[in-house]
């Protein structure tokens, strides 16, 4: 049912009707099938042209509010999947791991700690907003990503548990090397840091040469010896480290 007023004052001072206003009844949907909420789900992806639909743009889009469709469905994910669409993103269900990487990347993109206003597209995939949400704060997000990687260093240099390193002794007898040759991303990531993103050869590095590429090497090359760990890694620039060879210096 749908009838239409306005109203409008008159010489006297008094409100009266001119029949222009619009009142319309909404009606509550009750007992609605789950196919017809699957339904206007898509037909609110067709509408907007994505893969997916967040909640926002259901609200926005939809016939039906959305907190029935996730009561009825138990998550929006849920929702999603069945109406075979993407699941939507949001900067709650990002894993933690993502968004420590993306510090990281960002941190060698300047060859420095990253300032919180320079946390934004295209050189950081999340923003800062987004780091503050799920940490507390800009700082903590800083903590976490060294706290992340001290752990790792930790486990490559000193090995795992009493047991582990009762086989690894075990395993001395048959084979000089206790590390693997190739660096995982946290403990190159930890040497550039200890190093102040700088070659220790030339001196160069991303914030005063830009373009240079940085490079964590063995001091004592692999081939002679040397172990995976921070004392024998050192930061060098693409061009002194082509230039050492097998040589190993400090």
């Amino acid at each position: 049912m749908e009838s239409t007023f306005a109203f409008e004052r008159t010489k006297a001072g008094k409100w009266v009707m001119d029949g222009t206003m619009k009142f319309e009844l909404k009606r509550y949907r009750k007992n609605v099938a789950d196919a017809d909420l699957i339904q206007d789900v898509k037909d609110v992806a067709i509408k907007t042209g994505r893969n997916t639909v967040t909640i926002a743009e259901y609200e926005q889009f939809g016939k039906f509010n959305p907190s029935t469709i996730q009561r009825r469905f138990r998550s929006w994910f849920y929702v999603l999947n069945i109406a075979g669409l993407q699941a939507s993103r949001s900067d709650l269900n990002i894993p933690e791991e993502d968004l420590l990487a993306n510090i990281k990347n960002v941190w060698i993109y300047f060859g420095r700690q990253p300032k919180y206003n320079e946390i934004k597209k295209p050189i950081s995939k999340y923003s800062a907003r987004t780091y503050e949400k799920r940490f507390g704060s800009w700082n903590k997000a800083l903590e976490a990503l060294i706290a992340y990687i001290d752990i790792e260093k930790a486990e490559e240099e000193y090995g795992e548990s009493e047991t582990e390193a009762s086989d690894n002794r075990v395993a001395e007898k048959k084979s000089i090397r206790m590390t693997k040759r190739e660096l995982s991303e946290r403990l190159r990531f930890s040497i550039l840091l200890r190093d102040g993103f700088r070659c220790h050869a030339c001196g160069r590095s991303p914030i005063n040469s830009p373009g240079v590429e940085l490079q964590v090497d063995h001091v004592i090359p692999w081939s002679q010896g040397g172990e995976t760990i921070a004392d024998n890694l050192i930061t060098k620039c693409k061009e002194c480290n082509l230039g050492k060879g097998n040589a190993f210096d400090r």
